[in-house]
């Protein structure tokens, strides 16, 4: 990433899942230069895991132009395995954990290192449910994304699709 990055942006997510698995959501607050912007959305059949991933992609994805990101996430799983080099490592062992574990959610991880790629990205873990008032609009966003009716299909996840690179070969 190059020093030319001028505009800084701070994100926050969380990802719900009414049963694990179950109909799941995401929530995302971006925050810069005074400016406010919320998403959401939701699976109808999902985990919380994949919802987790679903929203920093989603932070990401609403970025229109490289940029420094602070992204917050309650979410151990996502910032653990992002900050120690984990989901690198996987990737670099065919999205395998070890000799005979295969690394889950590689369609999701697939898509947010490469987003990581285009922008400089410093991931902090924030205590959930601890008044962190973005953190706490987030829950609230993925919970209610959960709940709507007629969510659409998580195709990788009902398909069993999420432990194969989606850049397989055939």
């Amino acid at each position: 990433m190059t020093d030319s990055l001028t505009r800084s942006v701070t994100i926050y997510t969380d990802g719900a899942c009414l049963g694990n698995p179950g109909p799941g959501g995401y929530g995302v607050v971006l925050l810069s230069g005074g400016k406010r912007k919320e998403l959401a959305g939701g699976y109808r059949l999902t985990t919380n895991n994949r919802m987790e991933l679903m929203a920093a992609i989603a932070g990401l994805e609403a970025l229109k132009a490289p940029a420094r990101v602070r992204l917050y996430s309650d979410s151990r799983y996502l910032v653990d395995s992002f900050n120690r080099g984990d989901a690198r490592r996987w990737q670099a062992n065919g999205w395998m954990r070890g000799r005979k574990q295969s690394a889950q959610n590689v369609d999701l991880w697939e898509r947010l290192l490469e987003l990581c790629a285009k922008h400089q990205v410093e991931m902090v873990w924030v205590e959930g449910h601890a008044g962190d008032p973005e953190n706490e609009r987030c829950d609230r966003l993925s919970n209610q994304a959960a709940r709507k009716p007629h969510l659409p299909p998580d195709v990788a996840y009902e398909n069993g699709e999420t432990r194969e690179s989606a850049n397989a070969l055939f």
